[in-house]
């Protein structure tokens, strides 16, 4: 169980609640605890036209969700963003974006980008796509090999080479694997990284002692938490078929997310907010990005993140053993 406790704003009564707000590590941007993930609306998990993806994106501004988290591997999304960016100023948005080094999942996705030149290309190239002049951070995105981007002339590089000219004002990683994580770490380079499906309430590896948490903390390094939901079997929708959606497949997992929703079901808690302010109690993590397919779901999210869950729910949630 982490240790504190985020202070979860209360929401005005008919109307989502501010969203909480923490230093991205020594990026010192102000981000959302809960980011834009674009694939939401990329049509990855279902068709999202561009009217109605703008009308999210700007909905969400209004929220306060003004962090998007954006690859080129969500689909159309970076597309549509664009579309939606045109009216809003740079300045109120925080762009995170992807080098993209692992298979090829759109059309949109160029070849793979393993030199410093390939790498710049890649990224101006997005630039231009998303219609800006800079982006807040840019993160590697799931090398299969750590060498060759750390090497000189590598991937890494680039992105240097981009933050130097003011084109990418942070660099950072987004991987699963942990030793991956201390060989980027390793390198004092790192401003911002993202983990995937290390700290949600199914399992908290990320958080172990001399783990991968402690030493971004200790480098003040940013850090992203993907799957805080697992890909939507925490949402307290019906199991199956959120699993189907998501294209989540362990069935270890599927059984403790149909016990954890049966218990929330039974105390009338909302096990979407059990699974958003579990991480949100995790203070070395500073962001959750979710992607919000529509504005019904960025709405419920916002509700999740900003209403108060009842006194000793952890205590009673740890002693149920799910």
């Amino acid at each position: 169980m982490p240790p504190t406790n985020a202070g979860v704003a209360s929401p005005a009564a008919g109307a989502p609640g501010t969203v909480p707000r923490r230093r991205w590590g020594r990026s010192e941007l102000s981000i959302p605890v809960i980011p834009f993930g674009t694939q939401g609306f990329g049509n990855m998990f279902g068709p999202v036209a561009d009217d109605e993806a703008v009308r999210l994106i700007h909905r969400a501004i209004e929220l306060g969700v003004n962090h998007f988290d954006c690859a080129r591997c969500y689909g159309d999304s970076m597309r549509k963003l664009a579309l939606a960016l045109k009216s809003v100023p740079r300045e109120q948005v925080i762009i995170s974006g992807r080098l993209c080094l692992h298979r090829i999942r759109s059309e949109l996705q160029r070849e793979l980008a393993p030199t410093a030149e390939d790498a710049i290309r890649d990224v101006e190239d997005q630039l231009a796509l998303l219609g800006i002049d800079y982006f807040d951070a840019v993160l590697v995105h799931d090398p299969a090999d750590m060498g060759p981007v750390l090497a000189p002339g590598g991937a890494l590089e680039g992105l240097l080479r981009l933050k130097a000219r003011g084109l990418v004002r942070n660099v950072g990683f987004g991987m699963r694997p942990h030793d991956f994580h201390w060989q980027a770490l390793a390198t004092g380079e790192v401003d911002v990284m993202l983990t995937f499906n290390d700290y949600n309430l199914l399992r908290q590896s990320a958080a172990e002692p001399g783990g991968i948490l402690e030493e971004a903390a200790r480098r003040d390094v940013g850090v992203l938490n993907g799957f805080a939901i697992v890909r939507g079997i925490l949402t307290g929708v019906d199991v199956d078929e959120a699993a189907r959606r998501g294209r989540w497949t362990n069935q270890e997992d599927i059984a403790r997310a149909k016990r954890m929703r049966a218990w929330a079901m039974e105390r009338g808690v909302s096990l979407l907010a059990l699974a958003l302010q579990f991480c949100l109690r995790e203070q070395r993590i500073h962001g959750n990005p979710l992607g919000n397919q529509n504005i019904a779901e960025l709405e419920q999210n916002v509700a999740a993140v900003t209403t108060p869950l009842p006194e000793n729910i952890w205590e009673e949630f740890a002693a149920a053993g799910l």
